[in-house]
């Protein structure tokens, strides 16, 4: 009989997860962390005692009182000591075992920036009025850096190090852009893949209505009315 080799989980990573009232789907969240990762959720002012379950499933818990998606994502970046750390939603319509591919393209050095584009899984996973937001970005991004992404999704690995280097400022929706606009100016190596994307649980806070996305899209057109950068940050080319 053929032996079965697998190919071992890359441990020392951090998982940042930004937290508003999630107490549904936390469980399911972090029974999916890879083995040998920490799971950092970011409580941004949760009601629902969401920060309570997250520590009792054995996450580490960080406290962002200022709201803000961009707000939660980086205190999650400050509070983290891995080499590379990685971002998901909280509200399970991404698995983060799926990060393991991208930590593993990182840490190989074949890419300095891993994203996930989002493939919709079921009816309702990703409506209309978001995906149109997100193409318009996409479009925008194309324009200012030349990066012909199809997605700006959550999902994403890098290392800690050179995100920290990017002195990331946006602290609402443009927080995800503006780490890839700065990366590409940085000349960093950007990748995407597939990924499927969810039907999430609980009420949207950005993109489950028209005014929440183009409210995002508003604060994204600012980060890519951006300067360039002066001097890179990081070797490499992006793509």
């Amino acid at each position: 009989m053929r032996a079965v080799t697998t190919t071992p989980t890359p441990t020392g990573v951090d998982v940042v997860l930004p937290c508003l009232n999630e107490a549904e789907a936390l469980p399911w969240v972090l029974a999916r962390i890879p083995p040998g990762w920490r799971a950092l959720v970011v409580d941004n002012g949760s009601t629902d005692g969401s920060a309570d379950i997250a520590r009792a499933l054995g996450a580490t818990v960080v406290h962002e009182p200022r709201r803000g998606f961009g707000a939660a994502c980086h205190a999650g970046l400050a509070a983290a000591d891995a080499g590379i750390v990685c971002f998901c939603d909280c509200d399970a319509s991404l698995d983060p075992a799926l990060l393991v591919p991208f930590v593993r393209e990182v840490r190989d050095g074949r890419a300095d920036l891993v994203l996930g584009r989002r493939r919709p899984q079921g009816r309702g996973a990703w409506p209309a009025h978001a995906r149109a937001g997100n193409l318009a970005l996409a479009r925008m991004l194309r324009r200012r850096t030349g990066l012909r992404l199809k997605d700006l999704g959550p999902l994403r690995a890098a290392r800690r190090e050179d995100l920290l280097a990017l002195d990331l400022t946006d602290r609402r929706s443009g927080y995800p852009l503006q780490m890839v606009v700065r990366a590409a100016d940085a000349g960093w190596r950007i990748t995407e893949h597939d990924v499927p994307y969810r039907p999430r649980t609980g009420a949207s806070k950005v993109t489950g209505t028209w005014r929440g996305t183009w409210q995002a899209v508003r604060d994204m057109s600012r980060v890519l009315a951006e300067a360039p950068a002066q001097a890179p940050v990081r070797g490499g080319s992006a793509r």
